[in-house]
């Protein structure tokens, strides 16, 4: 059977006003990292999996947070979402673990949630607080299964060095940013750094550009996929993909995006190499620390229409937490997220990575590289990422295997976009 998504209707412009401007994509990223530890002297001990982006915050609270002690393990999404979810199936997950957003992957929060598999946060305070049109990515059934501290944005990560050396400045329309591909090309450095074979970078270009070819002109575009009106073949997503493969005709991308990971691209754009990645506002802190200089790091909205008044931008709720149903610490396990929930702690997580917080107050910071963003969260022309309103798991992994093969010329745009629709209408 198909997965029920929430009953929550999802309108998107509402969905980012509500949250004050807000952003993040469910499957993010980096280098397989672990480590052990936290506070000493609680009464609880909590084994804690998280994904690889969410260790600088994690770190942090863990070590503020005194009434438990933690054995702590971070991996890469494409670990996370296979592994984690062999060890829910199997009764011996983590007290504490990694939960996506929404609807759109196998660890997205109402896929596991459905499976029984997850804890009721609905009795801590701080749901209370979720904004009515965050719920679709928190909630099922009513019930809030997701603890997140936000929602980041995706664009373009830029070494201003190298846009410097170019001679040109971050572009407001599709024909300027793909002259300031032009120019940078003619420096003999790589315009855009595409990790492709880490398989979650797959989706943010289609992501980037999606909002303004798809939702700019049919904002109720998920809800007519929902009910058969339209289909992704039918859609402005035909024009997301034949812009993605205009910039690897051009030359724009690095040699063998389908060979080069995460990792690569990130030390191209921190190093100069290149100008820019597509990425999600998340993995800044990964660019900064891969930077000599972090400050020559900055980021803008990827313009996917012509006219600057028909760009719309990617945003969502960042990758969170749950609380395993099977967890045998479980009423510690749940202190520790009521802690995470407090407003300064809310604070604190979404300022380790760059995101807008769920709920802003008076000592909430937003990292300034993000102000380009906030004129379009602000002003209704922001949409969350696609996969969070997806129906099954299926949908994102089978968009990343299609942009693998179109940008390795195995198939044509019509054929992935069938694949899309077929993939989206399983049961």
């Amino acid at each position: 059977m198909r997965a029920s998504i929430p009953s929550i209707p999802f309108d998107r412009r509402r969905f980012l006003r509500l949250a004050g401007g807000a952003a993040a994509v469910t499957a993010l990223p980096a280098a397989l990292t672990a480590c052990g530890g936290g506070s000493s002297g609680g009464s609880g001990s909590l084994r804690l999996v998280g994904v690889s982006d969410q260790q600088a915050p994690l770190d942090l609270l863990t070590a503020e947070y005194g009434a438990a002690e933690f054995e702590t393990s971070y991996s890469p999404t494409d670990q996370v979402q296979t592994s984690l979810r062999t060890q829910l199936g199997a009764g011996n997950a983590p007290d504490v673990h990694v939960v996506y957003p929404g609807n759109g992957s196998a660890m997205s929060m109402a896929q596991i949630a459905e499976a029984g598999l997850l804890t009721d946060l609905s009795d801590q305070a701080w749901t209370r607080n979720i904004p009515d049109n965050f719920k679709p990515a928190f909630q099922l059934d009513g019930r809030t299964y997701l603890y997140s501290a936000g929602a980041s944005v995706i664009g373009a990560i830029y070494n201003r060095s190298v846009f410097q050396e170019a001679g040109v400045e971050p572009p407001s329309t599709w024909s300027e940013f793909i002259q300031v591909c032009e120019a940078v090309r003619a420096t003999g450095r790589v315009p855009i750094a595409l990790g492709a074979q880490t398989q979650w970078v797959t989706q943010l270009i289609s992501y980037a550009l999606v909002p303004s070819t798809v939702y700019a002109g049919n904002p109720d575009f998920d809800s007519q996929l929902r009910d058969g009106s339209t289909s992704f073949a039918d859609s402005g997503w035909a024009d997301a993909f034949e812009m993605y493969l205009e910039l690897r005709d051009r030359g724009f991308f690095n040699d063998n995006p389908n060979g080069t990971t995460f990792e690569q691209q990130t030390a191209m754009v921190a190093t100069g190499d290149a100008a820019m990645a597509v990425q999600v506002s998340a993995v800044l802190p990964d660019f900064r620390a891969a930077a000599a200089n972090p400050d020559d790091l900055s980021m803008f909205p990827v313009p996917g229409a012509d006219a600057a008044d028909d760009v719309w931008i990617p945003a969502g709720v960042v990758v969170g937490l749950g609380v395993s149903a099977g967890s045998r610490n479980q009423a510690a396990a749940l202190e520790f997220v009521e802690f995470l929930g407090e407003q300064r702690n809310i604070n604190a997580w979404a300022e380790a990575i760059a995101c807008v917080p769920l709920v802003r107050d008076a000592e909430s910071r937003v990292d300034p590289v993000l102000e380009p963003f906030l004129p379009f969260l602000d002003g209704d022309r922001a949409v969350p990422f696609m996969d969070q309103a997806w129906p099954n798991a299926e949908v994102q992994p089978a968009h990343f295997a299609v942009v693998q093969e179109l940008l390795g010329d195995r198939i044509t745009v019509a054929e992935a976009l069938n694949r899309l629709d077929e993939t989206y209408r399983q049961e």
